[in-house]
């Protein structure tokens, strides 16, 4: 009864540490009857054990090296797997999902700039393509590599208009003279007007090669 010390001789705490490796229903179905104590509950042996610490020492996990029951044996026909109605959804060999993505396809990030899938291999993945910044990808295929300490700059403003001639590479230090804002007092490029941006740039380039010098006469 719940709130009443439940007793047990040294006889039958003998006889349960000795079987303390038993599922807790076979192990309480067996005691119950050899020692007529039928006022116990499977819980009532369970929390003995567990205050005596007498584990049964199953983690409920496969060991290393240890084969599922089951490997080998298919499912038998018409249940699981090999039911109807779950092979009409499973693919068969060959099959692509529908929404994979192919060679060529493109989608928008989150910074504005299209990304193409091209066959490249993923460096993190190893997957035979990867998603690149297509403004990127048609620049180099027509000038070769960025080089060194540089980026490319849409000359429009617009990161979705990836033709090549709309990029120019240049020094990474430049881009913040071309951001704007009023920290800044400088005219934004990207928002500023077409006729405008030109001279901007121009500004921008010539401040970044002039820190360029100082610091290298320094």
């Amino acid at each position: 009864m719940k709130g009443r010390a439940i007793s047990y001789n040294a006889n039958e705490l003998a006889w349960l540490e000795e079987r303390k490796d038993w599922p807790r229903a076979d192990l309480h179905s067996a005691f119950v009857v050899l020692f007529d104590r039928r006022d116990l509950t499977a819980s009532n042996l369970t929390a003995l054990m567990k205050r005596k610490g007498w584990m049964t020492g199953r983690t409920g996990r496969f060991a290393k090296g240890q084969a599922p029951l089951n490997k080998g044996k298919k499912c038998p026909e018409g249940v699981g797997g090999r039911h109807p109605n779950a092979r009409k959804t499973q693919f068969k060999k060959g099959q692509e999902p529908h929404n994979t993505k192919h060679l060529g396809h493109e989608r928008l990030n989150k910074d504005g700039y299209i990304e193409i899938s091209v066959a490249e291999t993923n460096p993190h993945t190893g997957y035979e393509r990867r998603y690149v910044h297509k403004h990127v990808w048609l620049w180099e295929k027509a000038n070769g590599p960025i080089p060194d300490g540089h980026c490319l700059k849409c000359l429009d403003g617009d990161r979705t208009n990836t033709d090549p001639t709309n990029w120019i590479a240049i020094p990474r230090g430049a881009l913040p003279r071309l951001n704007g804002g009023r920290a800044s007092r400088v005219l934004a490029y990207d928002t500023a007007p077409a006729e405008l941006k030109p001279a901007i740039l121009g500004i921008a380039l010539l401040e970044q090669k002039a820190k360029a010098v100082i610091k290298g006469a320094a």
